[in-house]
């Protein structure tokens, strides 16, 4: 896609939250768009759209982002049809209609040059209030197959961006002409890091440089699941890596004391901690493996590193979502997943192999690599500007 010329002046209204795998990406893309337009001498004025319970509800003011609330309602979703038509879900879907007012007035005051929405319930409201308002909206998918809100909005979407090649396929052809494949905006940071910078930020003496590292996180909160089967193999794994095991706050003290009974040697090649914050690039960059949950937002950065991860996807996520982006890497043997029942046998299996084959690393490293886009944030600033461009 050739870079469309850049305005003196853009109006981007934003929607989209609930979750950091809706809110980052957003905000990567403003912080893209608002960079592009300073370098050419343009400015950015920017308002966000989100629920007040929602994640975006903190990030957007700490980044000091314009921030309004609608009225939204949340679809508590159900294998049963019929369960879905509960009181509560009732309840809430009576309020879309209070929250597509509520937002149409919100842009029909800011008349945006574009709308992008991310998903997340609370993009409804406002992806159908820019239909309303006859402004252009561009709707970015991070998954492989359309969220919910995404699938309400695309039929008034301008372009559809996907992360996914394999999403076209999913599209209806009438959706199809309408899409474009960016990828999924990563945090610039996460590729700038320098495993030696990791060694020296987290004091790691006892690792031994000549094993493979291997990062084991579950999320700022840590994940139980992942946490139970690496101690249950832990004495195992250190034998073949040095680990560092991100557990979440409320995991350490049990850990910990798991691992009090390990041999020094390996005990020296095992770095517990509940948080990992700014030198996560540094930690990736480090690490040979990854074993992780399979959110979308995990994926998008270990493409575009080229990291060999283990999957484990959170089997409760919003449509299945975590075990589709972990199939769809898998089949390209760009990944392991590690769906069911997975116990430290099953873990062991898994990461044995290229814990013990380096030329079998590389080879998913590559193909890894060529799902990455490290691009992403560019590709749909782009499509912004043209969405922009073509109803102006």
């Amino acid at each position: 896609m050739n870079a469309p010329l850049l305005p003196r002046s853009f109006r981007l209204l934003v929607t989209g939250g609930g979750t950091g795998g809706h809110t980052y990406p957003a905000l990567t893309a403003i912080r893209t768009l608002q960079g592009r337009l300073a370098a050419a001498g343009g400015t950015l004025d920017v308002l966000w759209i989100g629920a007040a319970d929602g994640l975006e509800a903190r990030v957007a003011p700490a980044e000091g982002i314009p921030f309004k609330t609608v009225a939204t309602g949340k679809i508590r979703r159900a294998a049963n049809p019929l369960k879905m038509l509960s009181a509560a879900n009732m309840k809430d879907m009576a309020r879309v209609p209070l929250g597509v007012a509520q937002a149409r007035s919100i842009v029909s005051e800011f008349q945006p040059d574009v709308v992008l929405a991310t998903g997340g319930y609370v993009a409804v409201p406002a992806g159908l209030a820019a239909r309303l308002c006859r402004r252009p909206l561009v709707l970015h998918e991070q998954t492989v197959r359309l969220g919910l809100a995404n699938r309400k909005l695309a039929g008034s979407a301008t372009r559809i961006a996907l992360s996914s090649e394999s999403s076209l396929e999913l599209l209806s052809p009438e959706l199809r002409g309408a899409a474009v494949v960016t990828g999924n905006p990563i945090r610039p940071e996460v590729l700038t890091g320098h495993g030696d910078k990791a060694v020296q930020a987290l004091n790691l003496t006892g690792f031994d440089r000549r094993l493979p590292t291997v990062y084991v996180t579950g999320g700022a909160q840590g994940a139980q699941q992942i946490n139970g089967v690496v101690r249950d193999v832990l004495p195992w794994l250190l034998s073949h890596a040095n680990v560092i095991h991100q557990c979440g706050p409320a995991n350490v003290d049990e850990l910990r004391a798991a691992a009090a009974g390990l041999d020094p040697v390996l005990a020296g090649r095992y770095h517990l901690t509940g948080f990992v914050g700014p030198e996560l690039p540094d930690v990736l960059a480090l690490s040979d493996i990854v074993v992780s949950r399979s959110g979308a937002g995990t994926l998008a950065e270990l493409t575009a590193l080229g990291k060999p991860a283990v999957f484990v996807p959170l089997a409760t996520s919003a449509g299945n979502e975590q075990v589709h982006n972990a199939r769809h890497l898998a089949d390209a043997g760009a990944a392991v997943a590690l769906v069911g029942e997975v116990t430290g046998q099953v873990l062991q299996h898994a990461v044995g192999p290229l814990l013990t084959d380096p030329a079998r690393r590389a080879a998913m490293a590559d193909r890894a690599r060529a799902y990455g886009r490290p691009d992403a944030a560019d590709r749909l600033v782009d499509v912004l500007l043209s969405a922009a461009a073509v109803s102006g």
